[in-house]
């Protein structure tokens, strides 16, 4: 086998020691795992921000409030998380203002708020849900490939150790074989990182969309309670 074989990349992961293998594949599957959670993660937010527009277009078209909660109402599986919150908190508002005539205006408002805080909360969560994943692969992914070189390093020093002399042809396939395993490393990280910064960022203009659209529904019941 000569030199340009030993340095091709299929080459050098077929000849790479037990150790580096198993990094690489440990590697290689970390790498699938982010792609996946990738995609599935901006096809969701860019359906989060698809409804959001939509169900605010409703809302500030000057449309009946118990008619855009009976649309909601009628197709759960269908509304997107703003219309889930805008129902949380009618819901909640209708509940209190019906039953307890006496309860205090400001009462059923902080109620109807309360309500719309929980389901906001768990709708970030569910659009943050697999990001500290992506995290973890940018960060650690290159110390993981690291090891996989320092590994392979050192296991071709040993071999080097039983020969009389060291040429470059002995040394280089060596050396580069362990080198992969930094390469597949930067491969899995770079792309994770950098969706993860873009997907936090989106998140939290989505949550600052949701929080405004919170106070302002507030300010309409508390009107209407008057």
């Amino acid at each position: 086998m000569n030199l340009t074989q030993d340095l091709s990349i299929i080459e050098l992961v077929v000849n790479a020691s037990l150790v580096v293998k198993l990094i690489m594949a440990l590697l290689a599957t970390v790498s699938f795992m982010s792609w996946y959670w990738i995609f599935r993660k901006w096809f969701a937010l860019r359906d989060a921000r698809v409804r959001t527009d939509k169900f605010e277009r409703d809302f500030w078209s000057g449309g009946d409030l118990n008619s855009l909660y009976q649309s909601a109402a009628n197709d759960r599986h269908g509304s997107g998380a703003l219309e889930r919150i805008f129902a949380a908190g009618y819901r909640e508002f209708s509940k209190l203002r019906g039953s307890q005539k006496t309860l205090d205006p400001s009462a059923v408002v902080d109620g109807a708020r309360r309500a719309m805080r929980a389901t906001y909360q768990r709708e970030i969560d569910e659009l943050d849900a697999h990001l500290a994943f992506l995290a973890s692969v940018g960060s650690v992914s290159p110390y993981v490939g690291l090891l996989g070189t320092v590994w392979g390093i050192m296991h071709s020093f040993r071999g080097l150790a039983s020969m009389s002399s060291a040429t470059l042809a002995a040394v280089a396939p060596g050396i580069a074989e362990a080198l992969v395993a930094t390469a597949i490393g930067l491969f899995a990280a770079i792309p994770a990182t950098v969706a993860y910064n873009r997907f936090a960022h989106d998140v939290d203009r989505v949550a600052v969309r949701f929080e405004s659209f919170m106070e302002e529904f507030s300010n309409i019941l508390q009107r209407q309670m008057r």
